[in-house]
């Protein structure tokens, strides 16, 4: 079991590492987004350069990266009848999230992990991915902030595992993984207190020569 358990984690993180706002960017429009806007590789970056297609499936690529390991992982664990399950599908769930933010594939840099988070909570506890993709939509209607609103998600992931009274691990391991998407959206956080951040809408002017030239 312990080779199975190394090659289901080393997946899960290889999994989590394929940039695909990366891919789809210079599929669709022949740029790479990570040299425009916030250079971020998300949903939210591709939104902005690419539009609503393309950013949808970035989306659902980045969610399923996170939904498909836990998923296997659950299905697999059972089968083994591993001892510590629980503990070690958190731990499995952390890789898509860490692949996400430090991909292999870009030099162990990448994007802020909120997408690829929501695909592994669904996969681990929907009615916590439920109630942060809710706040998300709020939050973004009202503020048309997608940094502000994806913090106050992660925030109340934390907070749900506490209110279901849900073991130590899951409470320790959401507010580490809150804290994390907290970390990662600190140059949006100085942009939101400057009044400069982007707002959903916005988009960014990518020079045509950029475009020219990748295609």
């Amino acid at each position: 079991m312990t080779a199975s358990l190394v090659a289901l984690f080393v997946g899960a993180y290889l999994a989590g590492s394929i940039p695909f706002g990366v891919l789809i960017g210079r599929a669709w429009k022949g740029i790479d987004i990570r040299k425009y806007g916030s250079g971020n590789i998300g949903f939210s970056n591709a939104l902005r350069l690419l539009g609503w297609k393309p950013a949808a499936l970035v989306f659902l690529a980045d969610a399923a990266k996170g939904a498909v390991p836990v998923c296997v992982g659950q299905a697999l664990l059972r089968s083994w009848q591993a001892p510590r399950a629980d503990l070690l599908l958190l731990l499995l769930g952390l890789l898509p999230i860490l692949g996400h933010s430090f991909s292999v594939f870009l030099r162990f840099s990448g994007g802020r992990a909120v997408t690829t988070t929501l695909g592994v909570l669904l996969g681990l506890c929907w009615p916590a991915a439920a109630i942060g993709l809710g706040l998300w939509i709020v939050v973004v209607a009202l503020t048309r902030y997608i940094s502000l609103a994806s913090i106050i998600a992660a925030l109340s992931v934390p907070g749900y595992m506490f209110l279901a009274h849900r073991s130590n691990e899951w409470k320790i391991f959401w507010s580490a993984i809150a804290l994390l998407v907290i970390l990662r959206h600190l140059p949006n956080i100085l942009r939101l207190l400057a009044g400069t951040e982007t707002k959903l809408g916005q988009k960014v002017q990518v020079p045509e020569a950029e475009e020219g030239n990748t295609r």
